[in-house]
């Protein structure tokens, strides 16, 4: 198994987290989207969006979008599930991840702060400003929502794939210097997944393809 990636993106730590909570061997392949790489025709020809990830699995065949891959994984290797079955947990679960995932992290990524500084030439300070925003309105909900579910890890006692997108996303705040102090329970989610052997090797100070800010 293949997972094509770059350090730094948050929905491939997604996958590299979720990856190694299954114990999953998988090689990985670096994507520079920094540059551009994830618009060549090659890698297109596998994931038509141009985006990252994408997990070629042992039958050659290419999955994209992190949530996607992930419910994949959770069928095709049902031990250690991420996704709760059925029940309150899986509704929890979801509602969490999608808050992150579709809500916090589309608008304020890469490509969208890009276009944000080079073609409506905002300044940096409105940029961070931006960010800030939106990570504000967005954890703000995130808190709630875990003031109901939340035990050592946003769903209970067990990692799942609400943690798979909170901790990525946490990260790429902090980098932005973001202030998290008004998210305890995040900040407290944060520091249960620091000690799993599965976040740490999929953070991106440990990826192989990292490369200098």
């Amino acid at each position: 198994m293949k997972l094509l990636s770059f350090f730094n993106s948050s929905a491939s730590y997604r996958v590299r987290i979720a990856l190694g909570l299954k114990g999953i061997e998988y090689q990985t392949e670096g994507v520079n989207i920094r540059i551009g790489e994830q618009q060549q025709l090659a890698y297109r020809r596998l994931n038509p969006t141009g985006l990252v990830p994408t997990l070629i699995d042992d039958q050659g065949d290419a999955h994209g979008q992190s949530l996607a891959i992930i419910d994949w994984l959770d069928r095709q290797y049902p031990a250690q599930p991420l996704i709760p079955a059925d029940g309150a947990a899986r509704d929890k679960v979801l509602e969490i991840a999608c808050v992150i995932a579709c809500d916090i992290h589309p608008i304020n990524n890469m490509r969208v702060l890009r276009y944000l500084t080079d073609e409506l030439k905002i300044s940096e300070t409105q940029k961070n400003q931006w960010y800030a925003h939106w990570i504000a309105q967005g954890m703000g909900a995130v808190e709630q929502l875990l003031k109901r579910s939340s035990g050592r890890f946003c769903v209970g006692d067990t990692p799942t794939l609400a943690d798979c997108c909170l901790i990525p996303q946490m990260a790429n705040a902090l980098r932005m210097n973001c202030d998290l102090s008004s998210y305890p329970r995040c900040l407290a989610v944060w520091e249960a997944c620091q000690g799993l052997p599965a976040f740490i090797a999929a953070a991106p100070e440990n990826q192989t393809d990292k490369i200098p800010a």
